[in-house]
């Protein structure tokens, strides 16, 4: 029997690519210090580290900053990606995860500002597992493909080629024409870094057209409330 408990979760994240927060090990990782310390150390020694932001409903693991230029700087060239990603696939995700994601997380740090101030740092940890009422909103494939399409290589290609790669590699999930948050969507980005640059970026206006900029406008303007690696 294995009782090394970070190298079986590890092992786990390495295999399985990502855990869900009620994972008996995740949920141990989430509010037993000295493990989550174990495990970081771990990866750590690895070039890697903990992807377990708050209000994500999984954890995994990525890259370490510093280890970032050894796997994407190639041939004097900065790679999209190491999982096979063309940049439009990058880009598409891009503009997902802002659909999808931001405005989930101006609702759930919306929600959490009305919660009561009496409960300690620990509860709050515990708790941050999303809701359902907090489950992110899809986003209708034809709508997205109209409004996107032409800036991103194409209907065709988007529908034939980029949306079928996100959805195998776990970013999204396709029911009934309609594009659900996978797995790794709420990962992929460090909300705190990445928010600003799309409000106030190149983004902003196409978001506008789509009234994620107006629903956070009645949500909490703090955008790095949330760290980007915290439980």
């Amino acid at each position: 029997m294995n009782t090394d408990l970070a190298a079986r979760l590890i092992a786990r994240l390495l295999a399985l690519r990502y855990l869900p927060r009620d994972d008996a090990e995740v949920r141990r990782l989430l509010i037993d210090t000295a493990f989550r310390d174990e495990v970081e150390a771990r990866l750590a020694a690895s070039g890697l580290r903990l992807l377990a932001q708050p209000f994500a409903a999984h954890v995994s693991v990525a890259l370490a900053r510093e280890q970032e230029a050894a796997v994407f700087e190639q041939h004097d060239a900065w790679q999209a990606s190491n999982i096979g990603l063309p940049k439009d696939a990058v880009a598409l995700l891009v503009v997902l995860w802002a659909l999808i994601i931001l405005p989930k997380r101006e609702r759930q740090l919306a929600g959490e500002s009305t919660q009561a101030d009496t409960q300690n740092e620990l509860f709050e940890s515990v708790k941050l597992t999303p809701a359902a009422h907090d489950a992110s909103r899809g986003i209708a494939e034809n709508v997205l493909l109209e409004d996107y399409g032409k800036l991103l290589g194409g209907k065709a290609r988007l529908q034939q080629f980029a949306l079928p790669q996100l959805s195998r590699l776990g970013f999204i999930d396709r029911r009934n024409k309609i594009i659900h948050e996978g797995p790794l969507l709420d990962l992929a980005f460090d909300y705190a870094e990445f928010a600003p640059r799309i409000l106030e970026g190149a983004l902003s206006d196409l978001l506008k057209q789509r009234g994620v900029l107006e629903e956070r406008d009645h949500s909490m303007p703090e955008i790095a409330t949330e760290s980007g690696d915290d439980a």
